[in-house]
Formats: structure tokens, sequence, C-alpha cells
């Protein structure tokens, strides 16, 4: 009969080896999916670009279809609550200093949208219509845009971001009356 291991008398146990640490995860190299696969025949574009992993088109559609739910549920409550209890400005530059920032009329864009004003809601910021429109068709057009934001060499972010950001200031700016006579929506 042998003895325990660790007791009087038994053979020592031998110290095992350290776990080995798992291998850091590396991006996918241009020209692959993050998986490995190869892109399909013909599918060009910036090494940046990220596309997801090939999928049936009914599940990008219904990956489009729940993109499109959620947004929407979320726009009705919003607008609930906004017919229930108008909280005013939530900007706080807005709120403050009477000047728009850049996002302001994003959250407008989603209480407008569940009320079904449609034209009032695309004048609010079109800029996050546009981006609401790009998440919402990403899975048809197999493109991760979180992935291929973060890739984006950060001077092409950044100069992009900037652009984006201005052009959404400006359009606040004439929305409120402080350039060009503004419109009232």
């Amino acid at each position: 009969m042998t003895a325990a291991p660790g007791a009087p008398g038994a053979a020592p146990v031998p110290e095992s080896a350290p776990e080995p640490r798992p291998a850091p995860q590396q991006q996918a190299a241009p020209g692959t999916y993050p998986s490995g696969g190869a892109y399909p025949a013909g599918r060009r574009g910036p090494a940046w670009l990220v596309y997801e992993a090939p999928r049936r088109v009914s599940r990008r559609l219904l990956s489009s279809v729940d993109r499109l739910a959620l947004a929407g549920v979320c726009s009705v409550a919003a607008a609930w609550v906004h017919g229930h209890h108008d909280p005013g400005a939530l900007c706080p530059l807005r709120r403050l200093t009477g000047v728009p920032c850049p996002m302001c009329g994003s959250t407008t864009v989603f209480m407008e949208a569940g009320a079904g004003h449609w034209g009032a809601a695309l004048t609010a910021n079109p800029f996050t219509v546009l981006a609401f429109l790009v998440f919402l068709g990403a899975p048809l057009a197999r493109i991760d845009p979180v992935s291929s934001w973060v890739r984006m060499p950060a001077t092409r972010r950044n100069v992009l971001l900037g652009v984006v950001l201005a052009l959404s200031w400006t359009w606040q700016l004439h929305r409120f009356g402080f350039l060009l006579g503004g419109t009232r929506f």
C-alpha cells in the first residue's frame, strides 16, 4: 500500500511546471477575417476595414432587424417619457450658454422618430441619423464598424471625426439661428 502524497514517508510530490500563458490575441492580417479565413475573391477594401465572417443573408438581415427593433423600442420609450415629462435641453453647453454643441439634437432624433415625426428627426441632427443607418446596415454589408474604426489609422480617424463634428456644429449653429439667419425648425 502506498502512502498518500504529503503523508510522512511518502515520496515527495514533484512541483508542477507553471501553466503556460495564453498567447496574446493578434489582429487579423489585412485581407483576412478575424477568424483567419481569406476574403472572398474580388472583395477589396482598405486594410483597416474589418469584414465579419461570412453568414447567410437571412442571419445578416435578422441582425439588422434586431438592431432596428431595439432602436424602435428605445425611440418609442424616449418619446413616451418626453411626452410625460419634458426635461428641456439636456446639453450642458446649451443649457448654460444657449449655444448648441455639435451633438445637440441626437436625443431629439430618437424622440421625434419614436413619435413618428421623421422630418423633425432628420433635421434635429442628420449626422446622428447617418450614424444610425451605418450601424443598421453594417450587418448587410458584412462590415464591423467598431473594429474598422479601431483599426483605422489614428490620423485618418481624427481628421474624419474633426470634419464630421465641424459639419455637425455648423448645422446646429444654423439650426438655432447663430449662422446665416438659421432655420428654427
